[in-house]
């Protein structure tokens, strides 16, 4: 259940396309993970936060108003072997420049990957680990 954050100007998409980015992003990871058929347990649990900020707020050294964007994944511990983040950074910066309208947008894109400390992942007042996800996970899978 990983959480997707994307900080970019928010003139960079078009103004409908928060939900198609969050969709798509969201299967992009879940593959990545090694879901083959993500169900409602991955759909409905895995969040992303689009946030558009002021074209001013995005900077280099060298341009005030960047294009840059970022995109943070972070994921539960164990997730992601090193094939599965190799294929989500491309995966990401691809959906961020097809969606912006831009291919040139891949090379100003960042995809930041971030493992949850073990049992650093809070949720409905359980710090859940490597056990408890494994627990989740097989409840899900029993109710089908």
């Amino acid at each position: 259940m990983p959480m997707i954050d994307v900080y970019a100007p928010d003139d960079l998409f078009p103004v409908d396309a928060d939900h198609e980015l969050g969709r798509e992003l969201t299967h992009a990871v879940l593959r990545a993970e090694g879901v083959a058929t993500p169900g409602p347990f991955h759909l409905d649990n895995t969040a992303a936060f689009i946030h558009r900020l002021p074209a001013t707020a995005v900077s280099t050294a060298n341009t005030p108003s960047s294009r840059t964007v970022r995109v943070q994944i972070v994921t539960p511990p164990g997730s992601l072997d090193r094939e599965g983040q190799k294929q989500i950074v491309r995966e990401a910066t691809g959906i961020i420049a097809r969606l912006s309208g831009d291919e040139s947008q891949a090379s100003r894109t960042w995809v930041i990957l971030t493992e949850a400390a073990e049992g650093g992942w809070g949720l409905a007042g359980t710090a859940f680990g490597v056990e408890e996800f494994t627990a989740l996970a097989q409840a899900a899978a029993a109710r089908g």
